[in-house]
């Protein structure tokens, strides 16, 4: 049904009627290297309203629509794991026998599959990029050939299953690097990249339409991607097709609204500077705040669609059917509850996939910044003023609240576009229906002169259209400069009258 919604509503902006905006389909993803091994051992699942069904069902029904799949090289027959701290945990069937066991149940339901290459006799991350028992003790260039023969024999195993996922990551959360120290990013960028590489041409040689994603964890923090990428993709010639990111605001003490505007910056800085696309890999929350976990998804979701040129592929949620009290390890960001001994429920968490702001955008819950695809800069009231008729005009985005706005539904199709610190919306002044008009903030009246239709670009970005005059939301005079104003213009298509519309909250 959300994709028959989709197509129906790129139809009807094909016919330029006012409607709500659609955005690029991408993937609603969650990942379940534990599922296999917790079915074992007895655990059964139950959908939010208590009635017991697949796993793989229930995150169907509520929108999920990609697996992910790890798989380890070789881990101990136990498919447990002692940490250097003695924290145990389990590892999940992730071996290449239960890769293709789960990438073949998932198949059968219909979903796109990732898979997910530790490299690794155990989970690999920053902290740990042990090499596996079986390569030890040879150097760099036997490494790179395990890597390859290795990343062979699984896809190729997958390939005569008829399986060929869309998405493969080469390495998981390689921060530091992968097989250590030999392919430190710290030491030897340089045999880093030649890993990857290898990585990625073993791949492409079994699957050539499969995807091939870097993986970096903190997804926040774009000065780490830029240092790493530059690195990686510049200096050492490194391949990849997707930049995919983790993000996970509470293993940081932090609410998502602390840093969501971080989030979708880094997504945007890393398509547009090294043009690849992105997505995000991995996001989790609190197993106890549903409610929290449920506005991380839309708004991760909302995050991703917002990425200019649609190069937001998706978004994964680490581990829904876990919970703390089944894990050795307590982990707590699952999306379930225990109900009995050897029984989970999954909270309203889960919902948020099939009541996405994917499905809804723009979502009147959230704020947004509006960023001229010209200029670079965002939408602002003149001043920070809280006044009647304060001109809006661009400025170099600095997290002001004159530079968040509220895409509230007026009337179907039209928005009113609030701003966070005055509460007043936009408006064109005397009610103009001139090439020119001067772009106002005023306070809300139902007049049609303060109600906006949004109409997507073929490149991504969004044109506002006045109701009143039917024209568009541009920058006089071409400008790229601070201060530049707001007027309305006619449509001419040019990048001026283009916006990315961020979320930030």
């Amino acid at each position: 049904m959300r994709k028959m919604m989709l197509c129906l509503c790129s139809v009807l902006l094909a016919l330029m009627l006012p409607l709500q905006a659609c955005a690029q389909e991408i993937v609603y993803g969650a990942d379940v290297g534990w599922l296999s091994q917790l079915e074992a051992s007895g655990y059964t699942w139950q959908d939010t309203d208590g009635t017991a069904d697949d796993v793989l069902d229930i995150l169907a029904a509520h929108g999920v629509d990609s697996i992910r799949l790890r798989v380890f090289v070789k881990p101990p027959s136990s498919f447990t794991w002692t940490k250097d701290d003695g924290t145990g945990c389990l590892l999940g069937y992730c071996d290449t026998t239960g890769l293709l066991y789960m990438a073949q149940r998932a198949k059968s339901k219909g979903f796109s599959i990732m898979v997910d290459f530790h490299y690794s006799d155990h989970f690999a991350d920053p902290e740990y990029q042990d090499i596996p028992e079986e390569w030890e003790g040879v150097g760099y260039s036997d490494l790179v050939s395990y890597v390859y023969d290795y990343t062979y024999y699984v896809m190729n195993q997958l390939a005569q299953n008829n399986i060929y996922p869309e998405y493969v990551q080469v390495g998981n959360e390689i921060n530091s690097g992968i097989l250590l120290p030999y392919g430190s990013s710290g030491t030897y960028f340089g045999q880093l990249a030649g890993m990857l590489n290898s990585g990625y041409d073993a791949v492409k040689a079994v699957s050539p339409n499969s995807r091939v994603v870097t993986h970096l964890a903190n997804g926040q923090n774009n000065t780490v991607f830029r240092w790493f990428f530059d690195n990686f993709l510049t200096t050492y010639n490194g391949k990849t097709d997707v930049i995919g990111m983790s993000y996970y605001p509470y293993w940081i003490g932090s609410s998502f609204e602390n840093n969501i505007d971080d989030l979708v910056y880094n997504l945007t800085d890393m398509a547009q500077r090294y043009d690849k696309e992105v997505m995000v890999c991995e996001i989790g929350g609190d197993e106890d705040d549903a409610s929290e976990s449920y506005e991380l998804i839309q708004a991760v979701i909302d995050a991703v669609h917002s990425v200019p040129d649609n190069k937001g592929l998706g978004v994964y949620w680490w581990e829904p059917e876990a919970n703390s009290n089944v894990l050795p390890d307590g982990y707590a960001l699952g999306m379930t509850q225990q109900v009995s001994s050897k029984v989970l429920r999954f909270t309203n968490a889960v919902t948020a996939f099939e009541d996405s702001a994917h499905d809804i955008f723009p979502n009147g819950a959230r704020r947004y910044k509006i960023v001229n695809k010209n200029s670079g800069m965002a939408l602002n009231v003149a001043g920070g003023s809280s006044s009647n008729e304060a001109s809006i005009e661009q400025y170099a985005y600095s997290e002001w609240d004159s530079q968040k706005w509220q895409l509230a539904e007026a009337e179907s199709g039209y928005y009113k576009i609030v701003n966070k610190n005055s509460g007043l919306v936009l408006d064109i002044y005397g009610m103009s229906t001139s090439s020119g008009g001067a772009c106002i903030q005023y306070a809300y009246n139902g007049g049609w002169n303060q109600m906006w239709s949004l109409q997507e670009t073929s490149d991504g970005y969004y044109k506002l259209v006045n109701r009143n005059s039917g024209l568009v939301l541009g920058i006089s005079d071409n400008s790229t400069s601070e201060g530049g104003l707001c007027v309305q213009l006619t449509d001419s298509g040019a990048d001026n009258q283009k916006w990315m519309i961020q979320v930030i909250q």
